[in-house]
């Protein structure tokens, strides 16, 4: 029996139509905004990237490692070349052998790969080195003329050409290998994280436009001798710290320090003071060249270097600026109670207590109790208690009777853990 079927209705379900839609609503997803944000990775960076050090990112998968890299390139006008480090072969980085028509003549030339030679054509760029850490040995050995020389083969690269890495740690890191010491003391190491606000407004469609940090023409001749003041005044007072290799492997494929970091660390301190950068970023780049302990010992040199002479705080006492910052100040005040008693004299001695008095009626009590019992310790027989100690004989007396009660505290609560 036949059966009279309607025919079905027409419908746009041809692929190329979905594509087209697909396409649109992706086009929506990749419509968004920027702001601007301060960002002191990313500034950290650049001032890296500006003095020419090769500066590798150290950051969990996923986090924006390579965002921030087109993002900065973007920002410089600088063409970005990515390597896939872990993918190469040795011969990729230290050139390719090309037999030539008498090899006993001419040698047998190193061809350099196409990347390099498209960054020597366009004369710039930034090469961005990824997944270093998956790099076995043999491919990191090859990359050390790369990294310090800029040469690849028998091609040098051009200087408007700058190198920037990532990696993951190890534990993250697809079959991760440690850098080798050789390898990992060429690099500014910066830690990479993620911003939760950042991302959670990125998402929502707007995403942050860092500020890139500008350097001052005028503070050029002063920064380079601030940074070369602050670099041979630590290691003159610790000649220890100019080569310290680590002792643990992990370490060693991080940041330490050698006369060839040290010499990284004076050139981003001089960039870092012409662009007027913030003391958390001038952190990461010293603790990211020399580790963390060298570097926290440079960071506390620099504050003492802004600490004011002890002779001129003597000189005029009644009208001494001394720091803000409590730390500073209670350094300021030690090193006058150190240079009286260098050089003790009645007149030094009572321009200290002046000075005492000043630091107590423009800050915190507490911070003149150390150099005001100091201070009086170093009285001569023949010198009259000024009147000066009777406005800090006060503070004086109740800092140690805090004191005091605090060990009966102390005393009674281990006799009653007892």
């Amino acid at each position: 029996m036949l059966t009279n079927t309607p025919p079905s209705a027409p419908t746009n379900s041809a692929p190329d139509s979905q594509l087209a839609v697909a396409e649109a609503l992706m086009s929506l997803l990749r419509d968004t905004t920027t702001e601007p944000r301060p960002d002191i990775q990313l500034e950290a960076l650049t001032l890296a990237v500006s003095a020419d050090l090769p500066v590798l990112l150290w950051g969990e998968p996923g986090i924006g490692k390579t965002a921030a890299l087109t993002q900065l390139a973007a920002s410089l006008d600088l063409p970005l070349t990515t390597v896939i480090a872990s993918v190469h072969e040795p011969s990729d980085f230290s050139g390719l052998p090309i037999v030539g028509d008498d090899p006993a003549e001419q040698g047998v030339p190193m061809a350099p790969p196409d990347w390099a030679v498209r960054l020597v054509r366009a004369g710039k760029g930034l090469l961005f080195l990824d997944e270093l850490s998956t790099a076995p040995p043999a491919v990191q050995a090859a990359l050390l003329r790369l990294v310090l020389e800029r040469r690849i083969g028998a091609l040098q690269l051009p200087p408007g050409v700058r190198i920037v890495a990532a990696a993951n740690p190890r534990s993250s890191a697809a079959d991760g290998w440690e850098l080798s010491p050789p390898l990992a003391n060429r690099f500014v190491h910066l830690q990479w994280t993620h911003d939760h606000e950042v991302v959670v407004r990125g998402l929502a469609g707007t995403w942050p436009r860092a500020t890139l940090p500008r350097l001052d023409p005028e503070k050029l001749p002063e920064a380079v001798d601030f940074a070369r003041r602050a670099v041979c005044g630590l290691l003159s007072a610790r000649p220890t710290l100019v080569h310290r290799l680590p002792t643990t492997e992990t370490r060693r494929g991080g940041p330490w320090p050698s006369p060839r970091s040290w010499d990284m660390t004076l050139n981003l301190i001089a960039f870092a003071t012409a662009a007027g950068s913030s003391r958390e970023v001038l952190s990461l780049l010293v603790r990211g060249t020399v580790g963390d302990g060298p570097g926290l010992e440079l960071l506390a040199s620099l504050d003492r270097m802004d600490l004011p002479d002890p002779e001129d705080l003597l000189a005029d006492p009644a009208n001494a600026v001394l720091p803000e910052r409590g730390d500073l100040r209670q350094a300021a005040l030690d090193g006058v109670v150190a240079a009286v008693r260098t050089r003790p004299d009645r007149a030094r001695w009572d321009a200290a207590w002046a000075l005492l008095v000043r630091a107590l009626e423009t800050g915190a009590p507490d911070l003149v109790v150390v150099p005001a019992t100091t201070l009086a310790s170093l009285r001569q027989e023949d010198w009259d208690v000024p009147a000066a100690i009777e406005h800090l004989a006060g503070v004086v007396s109740l800092s140690q009777r805090a004191d005091r009660a605090a060990d009966r505290v102390a005393r009674v609560g281990a006799k009653a853990g007892r």
